[in-house]
């Protein structure tokens, strides 16, 4: 769903909308929803065909007038009928209307819309918070090789509304495959995430993101824009025409290398074994026997710092969590909230150098991932056996400065208190834009906060257009997502 559509309509998910898997099944549960009128009027004429004419003409009529009001019943009862659309539905008689970004059960939000719509699918299909996250983000990899990828820098911040636990996710520390070019680490590291915390099976999150690399993706503005800033170097033919010049939006393209690592990858058995197809395919393109090394992504738990408010959970070193941890404590200590109506990240950075999605259920549990290549397109290097982009390990410094993502859990007392989660991309200001975005959400009074939840995000200042922060809440039993700027990220849910 596009942030800028009109108000959002909430009605509970009927059980024939879950038939995501197949789609004659779908049809078979339709036809028993709505029976076909014809069939029925059929049906009659034959039972009073032998009768006599004024007889068999009063039974087809009151059998008729039956079907109707059996019709009729069944309308009212779902309260209009589908529109033909997955998971749209005709609102309810009581008006029950969400504004958008709200949404009853669960929601995500992603710089692309097509991978919003794959995480949405995936928690009306059973999945958890993890289930979307993860999907999205391979579906990142797929359609923004610019930002992120196979061949990309994770980190993770999962907070856990059952068990009350917060995990923090890495793709372990940088190693080299080649000069210049970082190990591949991010498969086995959201396989890793997803065995602890996951929901559906592994291969069912790759569906979506092997088909749009096989089929093709359109190209979107973001990915456009940066291509003609870039170039077309080390990119052809993957991202280029047949006459080099670079593809603009709208164009169409396949990735069927990546196709078949993605699929490879949904068939291993373990995380240990999820990218060894990956490494193996780019050591005999750069001509090397064997990786030097094997990734090394863990789950630990988060690092905290207990404020009068409640709790913040971050990610660990070397990620720039703890020098936001230590921000905020400061800014928090001194009691002088910050007033700037736009982060500083917003107004600085140009050319986004991570990604970043968020997503979040309505119980308050929570997954914000964020990846980078360390640069526009990484290293430049696309491997031709398998159409990932490598990370730049020339450019990546010691502390993945870009990696800072927040949750906040309000007092633990307060069994109403919001649960808020906070992404951002952009350099060289991410950990600055968090403590302001932080700081204003603790200046505002709970019962404004409470109001202001009920209320259509705003548009935001002009000067914040460069960078992007992702926010996602639970207040309520609804999830909340929203943008900074507003209307630069595409959300989902149901």
């Amino acid at each position: 769903m596009d942030s800028a559509a009109g108000p959002v309509h909430y009605q509970k998910l009927l059980l024939w909308e879950l038939g995501l898997e197949s789609d004659e099944e779908e049809g078979e549960t339709s036809e028993l929803l709505v029976p076909h009128l014809w069939r029925l009027q059929d049906s009659s004429r034959n039972q009073a065909g032998g009768l006599p004419g004024a007889r068999a003409r009063l039974l087809t009529a009151l059998l008729l007038l039956a079907v109707g009001i059996s019709l009729a019943v069944r309308q009212l009862q779902t309260s209009g009928s589908s529109t033909g659309s997955f998971g749209s539905v005709a609102p309810p008689p009581t008006g029950h209307c969400h504004l958008p970004g709200v949404y009853h059960h669960g929601a995500i939000i992603s710089p692309a819309a097509t991978c919003s719509n794959l995480g949405r699918e995936l928690l009306v299909a059973g999945g958890n918070v993890v289930d979307a996250g993860v999907g999205a983000a391979l579906c990142l990899s797929v359609v923004h090789p610019h930002t992120t990828g196979l061949g990309a820098v994770f980190w993770g911040l999962f907070h856990n509304s059952s068990s009350g636990n917060s995990t923090a996710m890495t793709s372990g520390p940088a190693q080299m495959l080649a000069p210049g070019l970082e190990l591949p680490a991010t498969l086995p590291a959201l396989r890793l995430l997803h065995t602890r915390f996951g929901r559906l099976p592994w291969p069912r999150l790759l569906w979506g993101p092997t088909l749009l690399a096989q089929e093709g993706f359109l190209v979107d503005p973001p990915l456009a824009r940066a291509l003609a800033a870039q170039g077309t170097k080390g990119l052809c033919p993957l991202l280029c025409h047949a006459d080099g010049t670079p593809l603009g939006p709208g164009s169409r393209a396949t990735n069927p290398r990546l196709a078949a690592v993605l699929h490879r990858a949904a068939l291993a058995p373990t995380p240990d074994l999820t990218g060894d197809t990956l490494l193996s395919l780019m050591a005999s393109d750069l001509g090397l026997e064997a990786p030097s090394a094997e990734p090394m992504p863990s789950l630990e738990p988060a690092l905290q710092l207990s404020v009068p408010q409640g709790i913040l959970f971050t990610t660990p070193s070397p990620s720039a969590g703890p020098e936001l941890l230590a921000l905020l404590e400061a800014a928090l200590h001194s009691r002088a909230p910050s007033t700037d109506p736009c982060p500083p990240l917003l107004q600085a950075a140009k050319t986004p150098v991570s990604s970043i999605l968020a997503t979040i259920d309505s119980s308050g549990s929570v997954l914000l991932l964020t990846s980078s290549l360390n640069s526009s397109f990484g290293s430049g290097y696309l491997s031709p056996s398998t159409g990932v982009l490598l990370s730049n390990l020339v450019t990546r410094s010691a502390t993945s400065a870009w990696a800072c993502p927040l949750i906040f859990l309000g007092s633990p007392d307060d069994t109403e208190a919001d649960v808020l989660g906070l992404v951002a991309s952009g350099a060289p200001s991410v950990t600055r834009a968090m403590t302001s975005a932080l700081l204003r959400h603790l200046a505002v009074p709970q019962t404004q906060a409470q109001h202001q939840h009920q209320q259509e995000p705003r548009e935001s200042p002009s000067a914040c257009v460069q960078g992007t922060l992702l926010q996602v809440t639970a207040h309520a039993e609804h999830a909340h997502v929203s943008s900074v700027p507003h209307g630069c990220c595409p959300f989902q849910g149901f």
